[in-house]
């Protein structure tokens, strides 16, 4: 190293299925929506995030939105890679330089990812000037962005809910013990309550409006403490085609949502009856801990909770708690050398 370091920088990310976030010098310098616009005659991708996202939905032929990301995995590998690519030459401190820095990352990919798709994600990232790249396990990162002392040997439960995977993982001594990745997450949940508007309200909606409906009414339990108000959701009224306008209530969305927040149950009760008895005699003490975008459905905790009798706690700040435990397994890659894929 010595002579080039100064040449090198470091960034942690979070490919995600709904949101890329990426860390440098210890900030989150870029979060937002894993999404690109595609110009469909040239070919080429003229934007990127956030605006690309405003654009879903409201697309004429010749532009189409492209998510590279699928179910946590890379699903358009031409895509995905101009997107990182971009996120990373919008980073502030970087956007000041000359030339190009070689880089260092660690980037943090589902549990239940195969070797080709690790090598997708690792040769995405060679190409943007990625000179070292390390890979990290999603619920590792984030038990090391909620503050646990992972290397402990003690028992600790980790549900991530993201966009595109629900990981479960019960981790000691620095690895993961048993798992299980369920591809029911975000994603899922936008569908379904699309299909709820459809079937129960004739009214079609789009993505975003349904995205929009989950932060807003969105709940896991129609018997919440602090309910939110009804919203009035738009969309186009199926059997006359006009635009129509329908009140909806969180006791709705807890209907919509009940099978897929069962499969999530069912998932962790799985992990569960898996873990060895010394670590479910942690666990009971420790409880689980919640991380991802999904973990902030209203009621979310208190039904997990109440389906296997354990205390359930959110991390701070969910949403980032997973780039934040890559961003600290960057900081120190010797002392995290042994979860670190290279």
């Amino acid at each position: 190293m010595g002579f080039f370091d100064f040449m090198t920088e470091d960034i942690a990310i979070d490919l995600g299925t709904a949101n890329t976030l990426i860390i440098h010098n210890d900030k989150v310098v870029v979060d937002s929506p894993s999404i690109v616009a595609r110009d469909r005659i040239t070919g080429k991708i003229t934007h990127v995030g956030k605006d690309a996202n405003l654009m879903q939905g409201k697309t004429h032929e010749n532009i189409k939105t492209i998510r590279p990301l699928k179910d946590g995995v890379i699903a358009d590998f031409d895509a995905s890679e101009k997107m990182i690519s971009m996120f990373i030459k919008n980073i502030p401190a970087l956007k000041k330089k000359m030339f190009t820095p070689a880089l260092r990352m660690v980037v943090c990919i589902p549990s239940g990812i195969t070797e080709v798709e690790m090598r997708a994600v690792k040769e995405s990232c060679e190409r943007v000037n990625g000179k070292e790249v390390y890979l990290i396990h999603e619920p590792m990162a984030a038990a090391i962005g909620i503050g646990i002392d992972i290397m402990q040997p003690k028992g600790n439960m980790i549900v991530d809910i993201g966009g595109g995977t629900t990981e479960i993982a019960v981790i000691a001594l620095g690895g993961i013990v048993c798992d299980k990745s369920v591809k029911i997450a975000g994603d899922v949940f936008t569908n379904d309550i699309i299909y709820y508007m459809r079937t129960q309200h004739n009214l079609f909606v789009g993505e975003s409006t349904a995205e929009n409906i989950k932060i807003r009414v969105g709940a896991a339990t129609d018997s919440l403490d602090a309910p939110p108000e009804d919203m009035s959701v738009q969309g186009r009224d199926l059997l006359t085609g006009k635009p129509k306008q329908v009140e909806v209530s969180y006791r709705e969305i807890a209907k919509a949502l009940d099978k897929s927040i069962q499969r999530i149950e069912d998932a962790v009760m799985e992990t569960l009856s898996q873990t060895p008895p010394e670590l479910a005699a942690d666990i009971y003490n420790t409880g689980i801990y919640l991380a991802g975008g999904g973990s902030m459905l209203r009621g979310l905790d208190k039904r997990i909770s109440l389906k296997t009798d354990l205390p359930v706690y959110i991390a701070e700040d969910p949403l980032k708690a997973v780039v934040r435990g890559t961003g600290m397994a960057l900081k120190n890659i010797p002392k995290f050398r042994s979860i670190l894929i290279k």
